[in-house]
């Protein structure tokens, strides 16, 4: 009976812990308005530990630590800018390509918000349906369903990047490129979506950060109610 006791104090413990990695991400990613040396090492240490504690066996299973699993793989994105600019500094290494490479970490790091954000707003999304629909919604939120959620995000934000550093590839070579070059209408395409998606990025940021701050307020006080009903 000790042992099994023990064993649900780690797990709480465990929770607690990754409650506290939640809180700092939201800080980093959705509180404040640009990223910083401490927020970005605070947030990489959190994520390592984040990812060595869902790996443990005290911690189960479930839709949100599937969704935390995925945020602290984003900052893997981080750590190879971060890496990479490290080595470029300290070693003196030139790089091939310092333009390509410099659009493409900063691509990277870009993917990195939005991942972050969008799963950042999953976990609010399905705090909100555990507290109002607890039942209703058992069906919706399984680990299936959350692993598919986190595929999707990584694939679309994949393909965001991939266009992001096109349209830079593009800006690169059409110094050289001669304008009746036949791939000067893709030029055109591709700085144009670029375009639309930055401005679209940008609005879906300012969204989710007003959704998630509407959804933790509900909780808040839907938590604060029904605790003050059950010391009356």
């Amino acid at each position: 009976m000790y042992s099994s006791l023990t064993g649900i104090s780690m797990e709480r413990d465990h929770m607690k812990d990754l409650r506290r990695y939640l809180v700092l991400k939201y800080v980093q990613y959705l509180v404040l308005s640009s990223a910083n040396a401490v927020s970005t090492c605070l947030g990489l240490l959190g994520s390592l530990y984040a990812t060595v504690t869902l790996r443990s066996a005290k911690v189960s299973s479930k839709p949100t630590a599937v969704l935390i699993s995925s945020l602290a793989q984003a900052d893997i994105l981080v750590s190879i800018s971060v890496v990479t600019e490290v080595v470029a500094w300290t070693f003196g290494v030139g790089l091939s390509s310092p333009a390509f490479t410099s659009a493409l970490l900063q691509n990277l790091l870009t993917a990195n918000t939005h991942i972050s954000c969008l799963l950042l707003s999953c976990v609010a999304f399905e705090a909100y349906l555990i507290t109002f629909f607890p039942t209703e919604s058992r069906h919706v939120r399984t680990v299936k369903n959350a692993r598919m959620t986190s595929r999707i995000i990584w694939i679309l934000v994949t393909a965001e990047c991939a266009l992001f550093q096109t349209d830079d590839l593009l800006k690169m070579s059409s110094t050289s490129a001669p304008s009746l070059n036949p791939c000067i209408l893709w030029f055109h395409f591709s700085g144009t979506a670029a375009a639309l998606l930055r401005s679209l990025s940008y609005f879906l940021g300012i969204l989710l950060r007003i959704v998630n701050v509407y959804i933790y307020y509900k909780i808040f006080f839907s938590v604060s109610n029904r605790s003050t009903l059950k010391a009356k």
